[in-house]
């Protein structure tokens, strides 16, 4: 069904938009939330919390990409579930993953107002539009879906070893390119 059906169920409150949206959009979220939570129970909590803010925030909204808008969502919702059971210390694999990053992002206290966060979003974009294409899918399935290392590196014919200083070579240039642009890391 196309998305903006789905999201006319939605606005006439048909429950049928529910299950149009897990029938499009359920692996990819759930994939999402299994990729940063890494335990099954709380990835589908991820997706069932994900359809009821659906419900719940359309309408009024009405996004224009509702693939993407489930995505933002869902990794919400995810993060704030692995940073609750973080402290619990049970994802370790989330905790590498953030870490990599964060030599290149600058803190979020640094970024005090959503104009700045933009700015810091155009020059990130600005960024990965100029890596190869290889390069920007690897970085995105890497950063934003949170594939293992291990798992991209047999799709891409090479020992975990190499990719993994491939990824740090591009963290490396990310980094290089928010100091040029003045950022603070």
């Amino acid at each position: 069904m196309e998305d903006s059906r789905i999201i006319e169920l939605y606005f006439q409150r048909d429950e049928a938009a529910i299950s149009e949206t897990a029938a499009k959009y359920g692996t990819y979220c759930h994939r999402l939330a299994w990729n940063i939570l890494s335990v099954e129970e709380d990835a589908q909590e991820c997706v069932n919390d994900t359809w009821l803010q659906a419900w719940n925030a359309i309408p009024p909204g009405r996004p224009d990409r509702l693939g993407a808008w489930l995505g933002r969502v869902v990794r919400n919702i995810a993060f704030n579930l692995w940073n609750k059971n973080h402290r619990k210390k049970r994802y370790a694999g989330m905790e590498q993953l953030l870490t990599e990053l964060e030599e290149c992002i600058p803190s979020p206290e640094s970024v005090e107002q959503k104009l700045e966060a933009k700015e810091l979003t155009k020059a990130v974009d600005a960024w990965l539009g100029e890596l190869s294409q290889e390069d920007r899918v690897l970085f995105l399935r890497r950063y934003w879906y949170g594939e293992a290392v291990k798992e991209l590196a047999e799709e891409a014919g090479m020992p975990p070893g190499r990719l993994a200083k491939r990824m740090y070579g591009l963290r490396q240039s990310l980094k290089g390119r928010l100091e040029e642009e003045g950022y603070r890391i």
